[in-house]
This record gives structure tokens, sequence and C-alpha cells, in this order.
């Protein structure tokens, strides 16, 4: 998904979201972001360009780009939720050092799940924690 959007307005507009100038600098944020943000994360960055931006606004846009299958939320510890516009399925890792959560790519057609496989699978998750290489290198 992420490979041609050329313009955020017409995407989102595609998708049934209005696009406000919050909502495209938002998704847009998200589009160059690699770090899976937080609401926080995504307030900080913004709240310079958007003085009259609020947490409130980055929540309920997110919630709403959930909502139109555009981004997906990444909740591997329960206290923390993070956002993802990549919405092909992948996995995350955590970094338990750096707290950096980093894409993988998942091959899921060799996992074995005889116990679902007659099941309706609507979401899938595959999420790690551990240490990352670079943490691991530093002999944090």
């Amino acid at each position: 998904m992420l490979g041609k959007i050329t313009n955020v307005g017409e995407f989102l507009k595609s998708n049934d979201i209005k696009p406000s100038y919050q909502r495209m600098r938002i998704f847009e944020y998200l589009l160059g972001s690699k770090d899976h943000p937080t609401v926080d994360m995504i307030y900080k960055e913004l709240i310079g360009e958007i003085p009259t931006l609020s947490k409130t606004t980055v929540y309920n846009t997110l919630n709403l780009f959930v909502e139109h299958g555009i981004v997906s939320r990444i909740t591997i510890e329960e206290n923390e939720t993070r956002y993802d516009a990549d919405t092909a399925v992948h996995g995350h890792f955590k970094c338990e050092k750096c707290e950096k959560v980093l894409d993988f790519v998942t091959d899921l057609s060799v996992l074995n799940i005889q116990d679902i496989k007659e099941f309706q699978i609507n979401q899938q998750h595959l999420y790690f924690r551990g240490i990352c290489s670079d943490c691991l290198k530093k002999g944090e």
C-alpha cells in the first residue's frame, strides 16, 4: 500500500476520509515514519508546525484511519499503542533496550496452525520482544 501514494488528500478521499490539513499531516508523518509512533510521538513532532493540534485530535484521527483500514494499530505491550501506515501483513519486533519497533517479513504459509485451519481469520498479529542487533553489538 505504501509504495505509490503521491497525493495524500486524494488518498484520504478515496478512503472516505475528509482530508483536513491535520489529517493529511498526521498521515504524511506516518508514511514517513518507520518507528511506529505513539500518539505522544506524533503530537510532539507536529505541534510545532500545527499549534492548534491536540492529543485528542491525533488520537481521534488515528482511530479514524484504523477504522478505514489505512493504518494498523500495534499493541505489543498493554500500556503502549503504536501506529503503522503499512497495512500489509508483516511482523513486529520490539527491542527491550532501545524500545524501537522494527518490521520484519513473515511467511505465514510455514506456520502450522492446524487447530484453527477451518476458522475464518480476520486479523493476524505476530510480535516478538527481545534485544535488537544494534543493542547487542553495543553491549547494552
